[in-house]
């Protein structure tokens, strides 16, 4: 098991939530298809062929406050990013440690006692490489880098290339976008995060352009989650308050660098105020052209046991809102697995 206090009881009552094809319900314990809590933490959902592939922080079992730092800095030590992968949202595979931490390197930047947060992963057509971007930081949060790493295959392994600053500028959470045209961007929050940066990347997207835009500055939004609907682009934030939940809000612009409008909080129903007590960290299109919003619902104090809440994205002439439902499925059309469709 990932999680050894996980008792015989809840592990019986959580499978139950899967049977019949049904999605989990949001804030439970979700598990794979082995029966072990899926453990994919600030992650991202790469769809390729007909498989989506699903990665995040792959949390382990003791989370501690670090030391001399001035808010809660909670974490865990890295024990690697990790990969599952689905046909149909629901039943997620686990594909094992696709990025290993550099144990035998003291120095390394994905050592166990750095920071490795909020993986994703896209595909360049050119080079037929998969990348993957990630906050990379030590202990205290003040290295504040991107970190690079790249594959020949979405189940890994991925080789760990390097951590830079992006464009000489402090990198914390961050998201990575291709567009429709193939050129693809790397969202991160920066300047203490009063700041959101937007930087095209090479066409290898392994590095930074030199061509970037500064937005939302002095707003202090973090957790992007960006993705495009009807030609304009669409940015999910949420505030700085550390591990604690606060009100999301939300950005549109007619061109991807911006500059976006900021709006209120597109959450709607109980604890929208608090953004369901979650935070955002992706955005999923879906093949009937809607979106899934993903959130994390953080526990601070036990970090391998926070839990998923994904939540449809509503349109009409007011706005967007994410409307709060138990479970995903229930307002979202029909989700054949990819290969049939």
């Amino acid at each position: 098991m990932n999680r050894l206090t996980l008792t015989l009881t809840t592990l019986f009552a959580t499978a139950c939530v899967w049977a019949g094809d049904n999605a989990p319900v949001n804030g439970d314990v979700w598990l794979d298809t082995s029966l072990n809590p899926i453990n994919a933490h600030g992650g991202g959902i790469m769809r390729h062929g007909d498989t989506y592939y699903w990665y995040g922080e792959y949390k382990g079992e003791e989370t501690y406050r670090s030391p001399d730092v001035g808010w809660e800095c909670y974490r865990t030590d890295f024990t690697g990013v990790s990969c599952y992968s689905s046909t149909d949202l629901i039943n997620w595979k686990f594909e094992g440690i696709v990025l290993s931490p550099d144990a035998e390197n003291p120095s390394s930047d994905i050592h166990p006692t750095m920071v490795v947060e909020r993986p994703k992963v896209i595909y360049n057509d050119n080079t037929g490489k998969f990348v993957m971007w990630m906050h990379i930081d030590n202990a205290n949060y003040w290295q504040a880098t991107a970190g690079v790493a790249v594959s020949d295959s979405p189940t890994g392994p991925f080789t760990f290339i390097e951590a830079v600053r992006p464009n000489n500028a402090e990198s914390r959470d961050l998201t990575v976008y291709k567009d429709d045209d193939g050129h693809a961007y790397l969202i991160y929050s920066s300047e203490g995060n009063a700041t959101l940066y937007i930087s095209r990347l090479t066409d290898d997207y392994l590095k930074q352009t030199g061509v970037f835009t500064r937005n939302f500055a002095g707003e202090s939004r973090e957790a992007p989650a960006i993705f495009k609907h009807n030609g304009k682009y669409y940015i999910i934030t949420s505030g700085c308050s550390g591990w604690s939940p606060n009100e999301a809000a939300y950005a549109v612009a007619d061109n991807v660098m911006g500059p976006y409008q900021l709006l209120p909080n597109p959450c709607t129903g109980v604890d929208a105020d608090k953004t369901f007590y979650c935070q955002s960290t992706f955005a999923l299109p879906l093949p009937d052209g809607s979106f899934l919003a993903m959130f994390d619902r953080w526990k601070k104090d036990d970090l391998v046991d926070s839990r998923y809440v994904w939540l449809p994205i509503s349109f009409s002439e007011e706005g967007m809102t994410i409307p709060w439902s138990e479970n995903w499925t229930d307002t979202t059309p029909d989700m054949t697995p990819l290969s049939q469709e």
